[in-house]
């Protein structure tokens, strides 16, 4: 390891998406090496409003591995970091940085430590699938800082191994993960459908319903759900091979009512699964209920369905709109039946792509009071409104892969000393 000062400090910042499956990934067939036993297919979010941002540095003057998330320092102890950090320096190769006159050689990687910082720009644990942008993040750019030569798809089955959900994370648009067949997982990895210029009309409105950390975590869930549901082995067996091929169609077409259909068919029976659980799971709530009535009666009033809803393991409804009238659409039947509470503005209650504001006509809090009820809303049944039963919206489309963050502004470890900033 050559460098004319020991103080050097070597650093790598990048940005990934997290992705929101629409034929989920639930239930695993090898605990520790994070195997599925169904494929899955997720569409990722645009990482401008959803994503994971992280730094990773290394420098002989570190004297451990350590990781800070969202400002706190956290442990690295566990199996799934350990896995990934492993596997990482396993594949790294030499690297030189002729400036700064550093030189490290493949085997010198063993001996040093990183620093890891880590930033989500949304709620963590939330069901908004942060540990598939974190993990992703974390792979991505330690594989950057290392020099891996790998490809995308090898490097998702190391981040498969943080977080199953992860290896959809390492690239943008329509993504597929294949549950392999070997028992060592090296077959388990994703790959990209379709890059998100192929179907860019689609709209994405996340309603937040609850940004508290959930009550049953996706890992205990999942387990339970295997040892437990009946259904999960009729699902993974009988009805998802299916769904993939028909999914695949789908989006190869563009062909919205089919893919609504099976997103908003394969939700229900995910979260049919987690009832069919010993003692049963609940991860949806009333709010979450409510935004399926109101999306389901509109799609029928249709001739055809405008909206797609998918529920990941926690209360937050991620809503699929067709185009961006649809979503104006969409929007104003949301803000008419869940209005923010009245000491909530709306540059906080409407986040993302804000700019869909104009098309609904809706300019602060008080416009919402004027949203007239939605056609389908009978005169003859007094709408409900549920005032401050959403959090807050997120406004996205399909998004890009992860990217390298070259400002070094945007670095979230100091580059004189490897700290957090």
């Amino acid at each position: 390891m050559a460098c004319e000062s020991e103080k050097w400090v070597l650093m790598v910042t990048a940005q990934t998406p997290t992705n929101i499956a629409v034929i989920k990934y639930w239930g695993k067939r090898d605990e520790s090496l994070i195997l599925p036993i169904n494929d899955s297919i997720s569409v990722t979010l645009d990482p401008e409003h959803l994503c994971t941002t992280t730094t990773v540095a290394v420098s002989p003057r570190f004297d451990q591995d350590r990781m800070w998330l969202n400002g706190r320092e956290i442990s690295l102890s566990g199996g799934r970091y350990q896995r990934c950090l492993r596997e990482i320096r396993s594949r790294a190769s030499d690297v030189e940085d002729e400036k700064k006159g550093i030189k490290i050689a493949k085997k010198d990687w063993e001996n040093l430590h990183v620093h890891i910082a880590s930033y989500n720009n949304f709620p963590t644990a939330a069901g908004l699938a942060s540990s598939a942008a974190g993990f992703a993040c974390l792979v991505f750019s330690l594989a950057k800082l290392m020099n891996v030569k790998e490809d995308q798809g090898k490097l998702s089955a190391v981040a498969r191994q943080g977080s199953g959900s992860a290896c959809r994370s390492l690239y943008g648009g329509f993504v597929k993960w294949i549950m392999g067949k070997h028992d060592d997982g090296s077959d388990s990895i994703a790959v990209q459908l379709a890059d998100e210029k192929h179907w860019d009309d689609l709209v994405i409105v996340i309603a937040v319903v609850s940004s508290r950390q959930k009550e049953t975590s996706s890992t205990s869930g999942m387990r339970e759900s295997v040892e437990t549901s009946m259904l999960i082995k009729h699902r993974a067996k009988e009805v998802v091979p299916k769904r993939i091929v028909d999914m695949e169609e789908a989006i190869k077409n563009r062909d919205f009512p089919s893919f609504a259909h099976l997103a908003c068919a394969d939700s229900n029976q995910f979260h049919a699964v987690c009832l069919d659980t010993c003692p049963p799971i609940f991860y949806m709530n009333d709010t979450s209920h409510r935004i399926i009535g109101c999306v389901e009666k509109w799609n029928r009033s249709e001739e055809s369905p405008q909206v797609a809803y998918t529920f990941d393991a926690g209360p937050n409804a991620v809503l699929i709109a067709r185009n961006r009238k649809v979503a104006a659409s969409l929007l104003q039947r949301l803000l008419f039946h869940f209005p923010p509470s009245s000491d909530t503005d709306l540059s906080s209650y409407v986040i993302g792509d804000k700019s869909i504001l104009q098309d609904v006509g809706v300019a602060d809090v008080k416009d919402i009071d004027a949203l007239p009820a939605p056609p389908e809303v009978k005169d003859n049944i007094p709408s409900q409104k549920y005032k401050g039963d959403v959090s807050y919206f997120i406004c996205t489309k399909p998004g890009k892969g992860p990217v390298l963050l070259p400002d070094k502004n945007q670095a979230l470890l100091s580059p004189e000393t490897g700290l957090p900033k």
